[in-house]
Order: structure tokens, then sequence, then C-alpha cells
């Protein structure tokens, strides 16, 4: 499962965890993406409220993997619902940097969280990721993934990220 999957991490994140045949259940609050996530690879939704709020420190088995840009409670939801062995990414911090959850998953579900870098990663590791993503995502899937906008609309486009309206990457051309 992706976190926040119509953002731009979630955007690349579903695209290529679905190249790589894998089921991917897509989370978001904003129920207009479900098209835009299914023509990523996305094939079931959950809504973000159901993960946004604290929950039980272990809850039913759901998920075999996932990667997370959330962090805070959802973050902790996403541990407590991982399936026993399973492994979780977590490489933002959209809902804030807290992690409000206990050990519980990790030693009674052997559940792994990873933490994903990628200023101090190796070179090798980082060639790597880039070898994988030139080999696996689909560059015209890719192409519907961002838009370009002039740095004069900078403002219009704080409001809308703010309000949640984004979807995808924003370049910006200076």
């Amino acid at each position: 499962m992706v976190t926040e999957a119509a953002g731009g991490v979630g955007s690349v994140a579903t695209a290529l965890l679905a190249r790589l045949g894998y089921s991917v259940t897509a989370v978001t609050g904003r129920p207009k993406t479900h098209n835009y996530l299914s023509k990523l690879g996305a094939t079931d939704f959950v809504d973000l409220a159901e993960l946004s709020e604290q929950g039980k420190p272990l809850q039913p088995e759901r998920w075999g993997g996932a990667v997370d840009v959330a962090g805070g409670h959802t973050l902790a939801n996403v541990l407590a619902q991982t399936c026993y062995g399973g492994a979780v990414a977590a490489c933002g911090l959209a809902e804030g940097p807290s992690l409000p959850g206990t050990v519980m998953p990790h030693i009674l579900r052997s559940v792994a969280l990873l933490g994903v870098d990628s200023v101090m990663a190796p070179k090798p590791k980082r060639k790597a990721a880039w070898d994988l993503l030139n080999e696996k995502l689909d560059r015209d899937l890719l192409s519907t993934m961002y838009t370009v906008h002039g740095f004069d609309e900078l403002p219009d486009l704080a409001e809308k990220l703010m309000a949640n309206q984004i979807q995808g990457r924003v370049v910006v051309t200076v």
C-alpha cells in the first residue's frame, strides 16, 4: 500500500510497484484522484481518514508492505496493520514527524520500519535506484505525473498545495 498516493512520491511508488507486479492499494483523502491512481496501477483504495487518527497498537493484518510518505498517526496505523514479516518504507512527513505508536508490530509481527534517505545514501545505492527507475518506470506514464508552472504562479500553487489540491509533482520554471 502507498499512503498519500496521489502526491509526487506516492505517484511514482504506485506506478513502480504496480509495474513490478504488486497489487497496490492507494491511500488518499481525495476520491477524485482514484481515476488517476488507477491509471498508475492502483487496484484498491483506502480513505486517508481511516488511517490518520490514533489507532490500536495492533490491528488486523492487511499489508504485506507499504510506502509511507505521511508519518504521524498514519504511519503508526500502517505499521499496526502490516502482516507478519512485512516492511514499511518511511520516506516523508506530510502528516508530521511524530510516530505515535508502539514497538508491538515490530516485536510481535517482525515488521520492519525502513527509513529512506536519498541524500546520504551511498552512490552505488542511488545508482541502483536510478537504474531500476530507468528500467521499470514507464516514461509515458511518468509524463502524466507532473505539471510545469511559471515562477509567477507560486502564490496560487502554494494555496492549492495547502488545500490538498495538487496531484503528482510540480515543476517550477525559474
